[in-house]
């Protein structure tokens, strides 16, 4: 299937991170599918990316930005366009994690709210003149944290139950645009992050396996390759009637009974 994304300049928030990483691999799957993806990120991770998409003939960008603050998004948005000339479509990623809970500063849970949602916002905002004239889609990385909970990240699930909310929001508002915006929901993902939050414990193995058993498809986390995959229909034409929903790439993990033997 073509999914018509030859060209499409298409900005991706995080897209720096490691090795197997959610927005690493979404850049990746863009640059195959002949899209010019704009990473955006702090580390300069993003710099050697970039050149090895190059050698292997693919055209990409590295903008190197901070994106907790306004002035870090905004530029992001303006270098990428400084450079193509349109914005295409819009992946929101950047998120991290960050366990911070009642045992934090109200500085602190400030912080995590700008690390794991403001950006959204003025991304958006900056990228919006040129979203709309071009009716690109948006696409909103999410987790299942915003819907079920975990214990002691307070900033992270109220920052992602804001992205679902602004996800709806935007769908309906920009509608007129003909502007979709979607959002993935990850729960168990085997990210390079992952691996290491599970190094954290004295038997990672076992404790992987324990939450993997609670994975109704296949006793399995989802593999990044599969989210990308996602991502990349979402952002294609051939999702064109698809705005407003949350889309649960998790082998059931949210929605089916994780009682089952």
């Amino acid at each position: 299937m073509d999914l018509e994304l030859n060209d499409k300049v298409i900005l991706v928030t995080g897209g720096a991170g490691l090795t197997g990483s959610i927005g690493e691999v979404i850049v990746r799957h863009i640059a195959n599918e002949g899209g010019i993806p704009v990473i955006i990120d702090i580390s300069d991770r993003g710099r050697d990316l970039a050149s090895e998409l190059s050698r292997q003939g693919k055209e990409s960008l590295f903008v190197q930005a901070d994106l907790t603050s306004r002035e870090g998004c905004q530029q992001a948005v303006i270098q990428a366009v400084d450079k193509y000339g349109r914005v295409d479509g819009l992946v929101n990623n950047l998120g991290i994690n960050d366990g911070v809970g009642f045992e934090d500063s109200y500085e602190a849970f400030m912080d995590s709210l700008k690390l794991n949602l403001v950006h959204f916002f003025e991304v958006t905002k900056t990228a919006l003149p040129h979203l709309k004239e071009s009716s690109g889609p948006i696409l909103n990385i999410a987790s299942k944290v915003a819907l079920t909970g975990q214990g002691g990240t307070s900033g992270y699930a109220a920052a992602k139950g804001g992205v679902l909310a602004l996800t709806r929001e935007w769908a309906l508002e920009l509608r007129e645009s003909d502007i979709r915006v979607n959002a993935i929901i990850i729960a168990e993902s085997f990210t390079p992050g992952y691996k290491e939050w599970l190094s954290t414990f004295d038997q990672p193995e076992q404790k992987k396996k324990t939450i993997t058993d609670k994975i109704p498809l296949g006793r399995r986390m989802t593999r990044p390759a599969e989210i990308a995959d996602t991502a990349l229909f979402l952002l294609s034409p051939r999702s064109s009637h698809t705005t407003g929903q949350f889309i649960h790439v998790d082998g059931g993990y949210v929605h089916l009974d994780r009682a089952i033997s």
